[in-house]
C-alpha cells in the first residue's frame, strides 16, 4: 500500500496567504488586558461572517483564482456553520458562484443568512456526514470546486494570519491561546507561532478531544463528540496538518469541561459585552482551568467567533 504525503504547512504558506488576502479581510483588534496578568484578546469575532473562516475562505478562493483554477461552476462546501458562511462570502467577494450543502434539519436562521450572501442552498439528508456525500457528488458531477471546513493547507494558512496581526500588537508574546475543532485555526496559528518562538496552548472540550486524542495515539483516531461546543469544535477526527503542527512547534494540549465553557462564555459577557459562541469561550476557560499562565507571562486568547444566539448569555 503506498503511504500518502504528510500535509505539512510551513510559515511561508500562512505569510503567501497573508499578502493574498491583504485588504480583503478585516485586521484583527486585540484588547489592551483582557483580565489582568498579562492576558489579551484576539477579537476575531468581529471578523467578516463573524469568524476566523474568512480568512481561511478568501485565501482559498483567491488562490485558485490566482492559478487559473478557479471553475465557472463556482465553489461548494458541506458546512451550515462557519465555513460555510465564510465560503458563501469569498465566492460573493470574487464574483463566483457558491452551492452550500446542509443536513434538512439546519436551521432556517443559517439557511438564510446564507441565501444573504448568494448562495446556493441544497438540503441532503439528516446529518453532516450526508451532506458532505451529496457535496463531494456535486463536485464531481458539475466541475465545481470542493472546499472544506478544515482539513485543507489554503484554509489553514489563511487562519494563521491571525499570529503576525497578534504579534504587531503584543511586543513579547509568549503564548497563543486557540480552541481547536478539526484543526485549521490551530494549525495555522501554530505554524505561524513556532516560527517566532511562541507557544501554543490548543484547548478542547473533554468530550471532543480529536487532537488531544491524535497525540495521544501518534494518529488521528474518531473520537466521540458531545459539549455544548460541539456545534463548532465536533469534528470527529483532527487533521493530519494539525497533528503535525502538535508535534513540530511548543505545543501544550488541554483540555475544558463544559461547566467551565459556559462559565467563561458568561464572564466575557457580563465583563467585557462580548457575545461569542461556545467556541470562542472554550479557549477563554482554559485560563481558568487547565492553563494558568505564569505572572510574567504575556498571552493572548483568540476569541474565534460570535455566531452564537444572545438570547442564551443569561443561560
Amino acid at each position: 500500500m503506498q503511504l500518502l504525503p504528510v500535509p505539512v504547512l510551513t510559515p511561508a504558506d500562512v505569510a503567501a496567504a497573508a499578502d493574498r488576502i491583504a485588504g480583503r479581510v478585516r485586521p484583527v483588534a486585540v484588547t489592551p488586558d483582557g483580565g489582568g496578568g498579562g492576558v489579551r484578546l484576539a477579537l476575531e469575532l468581529l471578523q467578516h461572517t463573524g469568524s476566523f473562516k474568512a480568512r481561511g475562505a478568501q485565501n482559498f478562493v483567491r488562490a485558485h483564482r490566482e492559478a487559473g483554477t478557479l471553475p465557472a461552476a463556482g465553489v461548494t462546501i458541506a458546512s451550515g456553520g462557519n465555513a460555510g458562511l465564510a465560503c458563501a462570502w469569498a465566492a460573493r467577494e470574487a464574483g463566483v458562484r457558491a452551492t452550500v450543502f446542509l443536513p434538512v434539519n439546519a436551521p432556517a436562521v443559517k439557511v438564510a443568512r446564507l441565501r444573504g450572501y448568494g448562495a446556493e442552498v441544497r438540503l441532503a439528508g439528516g446529518e453532516y456526514a450526508e451532506a458532505l456525500a451529496a457535496c463531494e457528488e456535486f463536485a464531481a458531477n458539475s466541475g465545481a470546486l470542493a472546499s472544506h471546513a478544515y482539513d485543507h493547507p489554503l484554509i489553514a494558512a489563511g487562519a494563521g494570519t491571525l499570529l503576525a496581526e497578534i504579534r504587531r500588537q503584543v511586543p513579547g508574546l509568549d503564548t497563543v491561546v486557540v480552541s481547536v475543532g478539526g484543526g485549521g485555526l490551530f494549525a495555522g496559528v501554530a505554524t505561524a507561532a513556532r516560527e517566532h518562538g511562541v507557544r501554543t496552548v490548543a484547548v478542547e472540550p473533554e468530550h471532543c478531544r480529536a487532537l488531544n486524542a491524535a497525540i495521544e495515539a501518534g494518529h488521528p483516531v474518531d473520537v466521540p463528540v458531545d459539549s455544548v461546543a460541539a456545534d463548532s469544535l465536533g469534528a470527529r477526527r483532527a487533521s493530519m496538518t494539525a497533528l503535525h503542527a502538535a508535534r513540530e512547534g511548543d505545543v501544550h494540549s488541554v483540555l475544558v469541561p463544559d461547566e467551565a465553557i459556559v462559565r467563561a462564555r458568561r464572564a466575557l459577557w457580563d465583563t467585557h459585552r462580548l457575545a461569542v459562541e461556545h467556541a470562542a469561550a472554550t479557549a477563554f476557560a482554559a485560563l481558568t482551568t487547565a492553563y494558568r499562565p505564569a505572572p510574567d507571562e504575556t498571552v493572548c486568547v483568540i476569541l474565534c467567533g460570535a455566531n452564537t444566539d444572545p438570547a442564551t448569555l443569561a443561560d
